[in-house]
């Protein structure tokens, strides 16, 4: 078999696995919308559980693959601080992360709308430059309100419209995979 980028085969989810992911993001985008700030606690510790074991599977494997190793300490360390941080202040935790999910998509929001800009003035067109400005806009007022009640309240519900949309689609593939 050639190894060249075009030739590789992946391996296929089972469809029953496909199925089970897409049931539990319609659960859990179901509950996102019925019982917000709940999930959202069950969630953020979900992932300070995640990334205390994530860091210390990332410090193990330190140790048997020694590539890198300064990083995998970094990030192993920084892994098991932010998720113990969140583990020993739940309820702070549960205000903080979706509040920084928010800045997040703000300065990605302004920096997508400078690149926009900067290609707009590159020859890219009005089009180009319209959306950079707007995405700088939304940036702005993103970066400038994201832990106001409203936003954080704004990015949970998408998040649970989108949970939900994708775990239909999910649901739908999987029967699609199954009857193929």
């Amino acid at each position: 078999m050639s190894t060249d980028a075009m030739s590789f085969e992946t391996q296929k989810a089972p469809w029953w696995l496909i199925l089970m992911g897409g049931v539990l993001n319609v659960v859990i985008g179901f509950l996102l919308l019925t019982a917000p700030a709940k999930t959202v606690f069950l969630l953020v510790a979900t992932l300070g559980v995640y990334w205390v074991v994530g860091g210390i599977f990332t410090l193990v494997g330190m140790f048997v693959d020694h590539t890198a190793w300064g990083w995998k300490l970094f990030t192993g360390l920084l892994s098991i601080v932010a998720g113990t941080a969140i583990l020993r202040y739940p309820l702070i935790s549960t205000l903080t992360v979706p509040a920084v999910l928010v800045l997040m998509l703000g300065v990605q929001g302004f920096i997508v709308g400078l690149f926009g800009l900067v290609m707009a003035f590159k020859g890219g067109g009005w089009g180009a430059g319209i959306l950079g400005v707007l995405s700088m806009v939304f940036g702005v007022i993103l970066m400038t309100h994201y832990a106001a009640p409203g936003m954080i309240l704004t990015l949970v519900w998408a998040a649970a419209f989108f949970a939900l949309i994708g775990g239909i689609a999910q649901i739908v593939h999987a029967f699609q995979l199954r009857s193929a």
